[in-house]
């Protein structure tokens, strides 16, 4: 299954994909100080430090392996910046903010990577085709981490936004849903398309979405930076 992986694909995937995890980890943490809440900061997770946020499996190995035996799924995971809500100046309204700053530094990025590739005739020959799969990976490997994290689903980025934004009858319960968020996530992401497989049928649905919108998303962003 790896037999045709190299050094150089390993390159052009692991750097965009530690940048995109440090800044959306990052960003989580600045907004929670900004709001109130020094929990993170008092941890050093207000931190550039790709070594504050990474989790080694989950955030480099895992993803990595999905990504280069091209999975029809990615996934992985870092070490969660710790937020007390209750600390915020505005609890519910501050959770939406603190989850919204990690997708919106992703989308941010990815839009600095689509801008970056009108410089690439400056560079070097010899280091252009690395640059520029630098720059394409990391365009969608910041949009896909905006995207998947956005899903309702707490404790993802999307579900934390719905609890705040919802009325308390349906905002309580996905709420007490966070412990087994990550149990539903690999149930809908893999055991379900791997068990519709046994039937033939096609239960991949989270995944489809997931990419069909990932794929709008890039579209956007290359046409507003005058790339397509």
């Amino acid at each position: 299954m790896f037999s045709n992986i190299s050094l150089y694909d390993v390159s052009v995937w692991v750097l965009p994909l530690i940048i995109a995890i440090t800044f959306h980890e990052a960003a989580h943490a600045f907004a929670a100080r900004q709001l109130g809440d020094n929990t993170a900061y008092d941890l050093g997770r207000v931190s550039f430090n790709p070594f504050k946020h990474i989790d080694p499996f989950g955030t480099v190995l895992l993803p990595g392996i999905l990504l280069l035996s091209h999975a029809p799924f990615l996934f992985g995971y870092a070490r969660p910046v710790p937020v007390n809500f209750r600390n915020l100046r505005n609890p519910r309204l501050g959770m939406v903010w603190v989850a919204l700053a990690g997708p919106a530094t992703n989308i941010g990025l990815a839009l600095l990577a689509a801008l970056a590739f009108h410089a690439l005739p400056l560079a070097p020959a010899e280091t252009a085709k690395w640059l520029a799969d630098n720059l394409k990976n990391a365009l969608i490997i910041n949009v896909l981490l905006a995207v998947f994290n956005m899903l309702p689903i707490p404790p993802l980025d999307g579900g934390r936004v719905a609890v705040g934004l919802l009325p308390n009858v349906l905002a309580y319960p996905l709420s007490r849903l966070e412990p087994w968020g990550m149990l539903i996530l690999i149930g809908v992401l893999i055991v379900l398309p791997l068990a519709g497989s046994q039937f033939g049928l096609n239960l991949d649905v989270i995944s489809s979405l997931v990419r069909t919108s990932t794929g709008y998303v890039i579209r956007l962003l290359l046409v507003l930076t005058g790339n397509m």
